[in-house]
Parts: structure tokens; C-alpha cells; sequence
């Protein structure tokens, strides 16, 4: 039976309640440490956590198709799995740093519910993936209103205190490479042929026995048209001789990939016929093939024939295919490789909600976005934005859904309009509005900089633990700052 934490204490074992925490430290960890213990010990936080945390279940089914949480081996406690979870996030760490840190550091041990000396629990590698891989979007999303409760309960002067929240959305870029229609092309035959050759040893097959040297034929081909396309002849003759030669080595470069994409579907066919392979077994197959035709036919048109690809009809990533080109027209960065997020801050720092942004732009969330910010947090009373989010239709339906939504328009403004602007309150918080961007650097270097793991649901999932870490760090920090102060309170007075 899996159980959210052992009951029992073991030999040696500490309550989590009572482990010591370096007030002077200026690390991450603490910080984390703090706010996952101050969860822990506040009895009403815990319950509410707690049961969230029961819906954290094996991906294991039964005859039936169904999971328990009372059959099967134990499993990893659903605490341990948020307090890495919540490191990792919070410490902007991979799993190896994340096992190194479970197996060898002692506070962290300690907030595991591992004893000091008597426990030789070790985590393996892919144990902790596993675990850490359990929760979805949604579960941590609850536990984050549970944390950001908590925050209020210790800031707030009165349950009553309403929320000033600020709107802002930000890009965090997928784990790709630069993408073109020939390297996407390349990787797309690489994996057909890979995933081929691996398919035909499990059945025996020696239809690609010359795999390697197959893939060296690829690279060779690739890296001649990559050569060609640098070229920076000036006189005329020259870039036309260059733009003949650059044609002819894309045409050998796509009749060799076309040669390699059929041979890999002669081979798909065989492994269904003869091996019996279900088609599940094949679907990775079936999608590098499918990847590997559009480029193709990219690369025809694009470069061969002078056409212009729609943008709809692009991918920038085989392995991350939800990746989106976005240009913000920040100074500097022409060009960012992920998905927009975005996240609603409250004047305590605590992030409310994130949501993210699949072809969706500021202006087509902001109505929706704040009116669920109003459904877990009925207290809010503003919302600022910047002009990203401005649309004519926003600013008619915002004032349905908050009190006082700050949202600036864009060009010339009416009389009505240019007082509503100049309004103190309205003043005060846009003014205040920036605030917001040292909530998304705080994301951004704990964790959001680059999402490592792979498909939307993983990078959904990392959003929301990372949200949730900053919250516990912040919630985490308070606590500590305020332990300090009254320790040097304590020094004063004995002094």
C-alpha cells in the first residue's frame, strides 16, 4: 500500500517538525526546506495537502484497467515525491543532482523522513523519474492554493484583505535546437533509420545491418548543403555558379533522404506482416516518417521552387513538436523557442495561477485568466496588465469580472478613457505592475529557463511544480526572515 508519509518512526529518524534550519544561509535550500516544514506542521495545511496528495497514484492498473492505492508493492511516499519534486524545480537541478542530494544530504534526508544513521535508503536514477513524473498539472495546481493560503494566513492582517494582482506572460523555451527544414529533415531520417534498425534486430531481421554507415551517408549529404548555403561570394558569377551547385546537393540530399523514408516504409510493412508488430509498437516509427515527408516537401518548395512556407504549416522540432517560434521584439533576443506562460502575481509575491499558452496570444487570456484567478481566489480586487493584453473587447468584459482591472490602452485614447487612466488608483497600481518581472526571474532561475523534459505534458507538469516551488521558496524565505529577526531580537535583549 502506498502512504503519503510513514506514520511509525524508525531508529534514528527525526520529526520533521523539529529539524534545524541555518537561519544565516543564504542557499536555496533552506529556504525550501522552511516552506515545506511549515506545510508539514501546520495541522490544517497538512490535512489539506495531504489529501491531494492521496490522488498521487502508480501509473499501474489491475485486470480491470483501474489503479489502487492499497495493492501492488508500496511505492515511493507521496511526500518524499513533493519535497524533490520541489527541489528539483526550486533548485533548478537535473535528477543526478536531485539523487546526489536524496542520498547524501543530511537536512534534506531528514525532511525525507530518513533517520541519520540507522536508514540506508537509497534512491536510484530512474526510481526517482519515475516518482517525480506522478503529477499532473491539475494536482499541483491544488496544492499551490493550498500554499499560497497558507502565505496569506501568515501576511495578511484579515481573511477579509483583498488581492492586488498583477498579469504578465513570459516565454519558456523547449529543450531544441535552432530548426531549419535540413536539419529537421536529417533528424527526422536519423530516427526513421534508428528506430528501423532497432525494430528489425528485436525481429531478427537484417534488412538494416548497415545502419551506421546508412546515418554517415545522411551526414555527409546534410553537412555538404550546410557548407554550401554559408558561402559568401560577393562577385555575381560566383553566388550563380555557388546557387547551381547549392541545387544540385539539395536535390542529392532529398532523393538520398526520399531513398532512406522508403526503405524505412518497405520495413514498416515487413515488420507488420511477418512479425506481427501491433501497430503500437510501430507509431514511432509512423511519426518520423510522417516528419521526415513534410520536410521534404518543405524543402521542395522552399528552396527549389521559391516558395513561401505558411507559418501554420511548420514545425520547429520533431521531438518537441509544440514548440512555437515567438517573436516578442525584446531588444536582443530576436526570436524565442518554447511556449508563452502566463502567471498572475499577487502584492505578497505569491503566484496565484499560471496557465499555458498553446497558439494563444496576451489579448485572447486575459478575460478567462483572471476570472480563474477570481474562482480560487475570491478575494481579488485588481488587476494590472501592460498593453500586450489590450483589445477592445477585454476592456469591455474585465470591469464584469474584477473591480478595478488596470489595463491600458493602446493609440489615441477618448476623453472617457484618457481619465480613467489618470484615476490615482489606476496610477498607483501600473506603477506597480512591474513588479511582476521579479516574480518571472525568480521562475526563470529556479527552474523556467529551459524546460528539460519532453512532450506538453511534462512541460505542463514542470510549469506547475515550478510554480509551486517558487511558492514554497517564498513562503520558505518569510519564514525564515522573520526566525532571524527574532533571533536578533533575542541577542539584543540578553545583551
Amino acid at each position: 500500500m502506498r502512504q503519503i508519509i510513514d506514520p511509525q518512526f524508525q531508529l534514528g529518524e527525526q520529526d520533521i517538525a523539529a529539524i534545524e534550519l541555518d537561519l544565516k544561509s543564504r542557499d536555496d535550500i533552506p529556504r525550501l526546506l522552511r516552506g515545506l516544514q511549515f506545510i508539514y506542521t501546520e495541522a490544517a495545511v497538512r490535512e489539506r495537502v495531504f489529501a491531494i496528495l492521496a490522488e498521487v497514484l502508480p501509473e499501474r492498473a489491475d485486470a480491470n484497467g483501474t489503479v489502487s492505492a492499497d495493492t501492488g508493492r508500496p511505492g515511493m511516499l507521496q511526500w518524499r515525491i513533493l519535497v524533490l519534486g520541489t527541489l528539483r524545480l526550486g533548485l533548478n537541478a537535473d535528477y543526478d543532482r536531485i539523487q546526489e542530494l536524496a542520498n547524501q544530504h543530511a537536512t534534506i534526508r531528514q525532511m525525507l523522513g530518513h533517520g541519520d544513521w540507522a536508514d540506508d535508503t537509497r534512491y536510484a536514477l530512474q526510481t526517482l523519474k519515475d516518482n517525480l513524473r506522478l503529477f499532473t498539472p491539475e494536482v499541483l495546481d491544488r496544492i499551490n492554493q493550498e500554499v499560497v493560503r497558507a502565505g496569506h494566513v501568515l501576511l495578511k492582517k484579515s481573511l477579509d484583505d483583498t488581492l492586488a494582482v498583477r498579469v504578465d506572460s513570459f516565454v519558456v523555451e523547449t529543450d531544441v535546437h535552432f530548426p531549419t527544414d535540413l536539419n529537421l529533415l536529417a533528424d527526422a531520417v536519423r530516427k526513421a533509420i534508428e528506430t528501423s534498425a532497432d525494430l528489425c534486430e528485436q525481429a531478427s531481421f537484417s534488412d538494416w545491418r548497415q545502419s551506421a554507415y546508412n546515418l554517415r551517408c545522411l551526414n555527409k549529404a546534410y553537412r555538404r548543403v550546410q557548407q554550401l548555403k554559408r558561402s559568401t561570394a560577393q562577385d555575381e558569377a560566383k553566388r550563380e555558379a555557388r546557387q547551381t551547385e547549392i541545387a544540385q546537393a539539395c536535390g542529392d540530399y532529398l532523393v538520398l533522404a526520399e531513398s532512406f523514408l522508403e526503405r524505412a516504409r518497405l520495413t514498416r510493412l515487413k515488420l507488420a506482416l511477418e512479425a506481427h508488430r501491433p501497430d503500437i509498437q510501430l507509431a514511432p516509427l509512423d511519426a518520423y516518417l510522417a516528419h521526415g515527408a513534410r520536410q521534404i516537401d518543405h524543402i521542395r518548395r522552399r528552396l527549389l521552387e521559391g516558395e513561401r512556407i505558411p507559418h501554420g504549416e511548420k514545425v520547429f522540432s520533431i521531438f518537441q513538436p509544440h514548440t512555437e517560434w515567438i517573436s516578442k521584439g525584446k531588444a536582443g533576443v530576436a526570436v524565442e523557442l518554447g511556449l508563452r506562460v502566463a502567471i498572475g502575481e499577487d502584492q505578497h509575491g505569491f503566484i496565484l495561477h499560471h496557465q499555458v499558452m498553446e497558439q494563444t496570444t496576451d489579448d485572447q487570456i486575459a478575460v478567462p485568466f483572471v476570472t480563474a484567478i477570481g474562482v480560487r481566489f475570491p478575494e481579488i480586487h485588481s488587476v494590472s496588465f501592460d498593453k500586450g493584453f489590450h483589445s477592445p473587447a477585454n476592456q469591455r468584459q474585465l470591469p464584469q469580472v474584477v473591480a478595478l482591472p488596470v489595463l491600458p490602452k493602446k493609440g489615441k485614447r477618448s476623453a472617457a478613457e484618457w481619465e480613467r487612466e489618470h484615476d490615482p488608483r489606476f496610477i498607483r497600481l501600473r506603477q506597480r505592475h512591474s513588479a511582476v518581472e521579479s516574480a518571472i526571474n525568480a521562475l526563470e532561475a529556479h527552474g523556467l529557463d529551459l524546460c528539460p523534459d519532453h512532450g506538453l505534458d511534462g512541460f505542463k507538469r514542470s510549469v506547475a511544480m515550478a510554480v509551486v516551488a517558487r511558492n514554497v521558496h517564498h513562503l520558505g524565505a518569510i519564514l525564515l526572515a522573520a526566525e532571524a529577526e527574532q533571533e536578533r531580537r533575542r541577542q539584543r535583549r540578553a545583551a
